[in-house]
């Protein structure tokens, strides 16, 4: 399921030292979406955090199978029905929310965070598991990207979604992972679980605390040279907050010396060039997951020339792209927190 593409960037380190004595700590793994998640979750009672955990993996194994972008499931039928110009079309209650809450967030970013583009996704062929060329035909992306699909196009009522514009095919790889997020809150803390990390593929969320310190995460640099350090830094997180990642470095390939990863601008019909990572934190709120995840695809997209106006068309704050050169700009505020390695360098944004 192409719910790898908020690369990643960001990953649990080990805890912060001279932290108080711990509740007992549960981890458990599994690999769905494409990716690997891991979840986190200390509370006295072994039992519950065993138990809540469990019952995240199995959410998100069912959301593996129900919002798959090219698998058989109700996103595809959905998908195919509207191809076909169906109207009135039924699907789940969970994808006409997602269609909804995407649609909010697509309109904010001035239509650069668009799932309505998954054609162009499949045609560039990241609807495999291993992409790859030959390139696409540049008259058939030129034909989609006239077309304008786009999550206005769509028009919701309860359960039953109608499409104004035949091209229009969801794919929900680039928000997907950061609802995973918010769903795992959720059932930790229906659980009774109110300290957890969860981490899918990168893309994390933190409950609480971790013995009364912060989470400490790990910012990976993406694509570091022989000589660089791993990590631009580290950043705590706590409290629900969640922190996401779009990146080229981890679903691309290569033709003829060029790379292409699966980042598409929805206005060229082609893949983002000259950035190799946009990271955005998000603070607490039932939907800190998503925004993390969604909102670091319109930043990637805008590049180093529109990424700040992206960021404050968004409300986001904390924020930090690594441009084709690998130099780092960010926001004051993510500047403020990021705990850099000696020689990484910085350019402020957002002044």
């Amino acid at each position: 399921m192409r719910l790898l593409l908020g690369t990643l960037l960001a990953t649990a380190l080990g805890w912060t030292p001279g932290a108080r004595a711990l509740d007992e700590e549960y981890r458990a793994s599994s690999y769905v979406f494409g990716t690997l998640v891991e979840v986190t979750a200390l509370d006295d009672d072994p039992g519950r955090a065993q138990r809540a955990v469990a019952r995240v993996l199995r959410e998100f194994d069912r959301m593996h199978r129900e919002l798959h972008a090219w698998q058989p499931g109700p996103l595809v039928a959905l998908n195919e029905a509207i191809a076909r110009g169906e109207k009135d079309i039924a699907t789940t209650g969970e994808i006409a929310t997602l269609i909804e809450d995407a649609r909010r967030l697509s309109e904010r970013s001035g239509d650069l965070f668009n799932p309505a583009i998954g054609k162009l996704v499949a045609l560039w062929s990241f609807h495999r598991d291993r992409p790859g060329g030959p390139l696409p035909d540049s008259a058939e992306i030129a034909r989609i990207v006239h077309a304008q699909p786009r999550m206005e196009d769509l028009a919701v009522n309860g359960n039953r979604v109608s499409s104004a514009n035949r091209e229009v095919r969801l794919d929900f790889g680039g928000y997907a992972k950061g609802y995973a997020l918010d769903q795992a809150a959720r059932i930790l803390r229906d659980e009774g679980v109110s300290s957890a990390l969860v981490n899918v593929g990168g893309n994390i969320l933190a409950l609480g605390t971790h013995g009364g310190e912060p989470w400490r995460i790990g910012l990976e640099r993406p694509r570091p040279v022989a000589g660089s350090a791993d990590l631009l830094g580290t950043i705590e997180l706590a409290n629900g907050e969640a922190i996401g990642t779009s990146g080229d470095y981890r679903r691309f390939y290569v033709v003829d010396g060029k790379r292409y990863s699966h980042i598409i601008d929805p206005r060229s019909g082609y893949p983002v060039a000259g950035v190799r990572s946009v990271t955005v934190i998000a603070p607490p709120g039932a939907h800190a997951g998503a925004i993390s995840d969604g909102a670091s695809k319109p930043l990637f997209i805008a590049g180093v020339a529109g990424w700040r106006q992206a960021a404050q068309r968004l409300g986001i704050t904390q924020a930090l792209l690594v441009d084709d050169e690998g130099r780092v700009h960010m926001t004051p505020q993510l500047e403020k927190r990021l705990q850099r390695k000696e020689g990484t360098s910085a350019r402020r944004a957002l002044r």
